[in-house]
């Protein structure tokens, strides 16, 4: 697992920063989809400046803790990036974990 983002919640919105190898993206925000429906519709979309580049579901962990999970894509980007967005122990931030997919191969 690599933390490849921080955040903070201002009402129903998270704005930060996302880094990686190949993306350095500042004002990055989560806003709430208020026109989301159906029950697999993205909570929230992802923006930079003005363009969306993923969406944000609300997800429960076993122990009942939510977050959300980010699916992360842009025509730069070889494949989709995948990760979830957690509350930090110290409650004073978000932190965007990403964690490569496990893939099975046969045998």
């Amino acid at each position: 697992m690599a933390t490849i983002g921080t955040f903070k919640k201002t009402g129903t919105e998270y704005t930060g920063e996302i880094f990686t190898l190949s993306l350095q993206a500042k004002g990055v925000r989560l806003a709430a989809d208020l026109r989301a429906s159906g029950e697999n519709a993205p909570s929230h979309r992802v923006l930079v400046g003005r363009a969306e580049i993923g969406a944000a579901w609300t997800k429960k962990s076993n122990e009942g803790r939510e977050y959300l999970g980010l699916k992360l894509d842009d025509p730069s980007f070889a494949a989709p990036i995948y990760a979830n967005l957690f509350d930090d122990e110290d409650g004073e931030g978000y932190s965007l974990i990403w964690s490569r997919p496990n893939t099975r191969r046969g045998d």
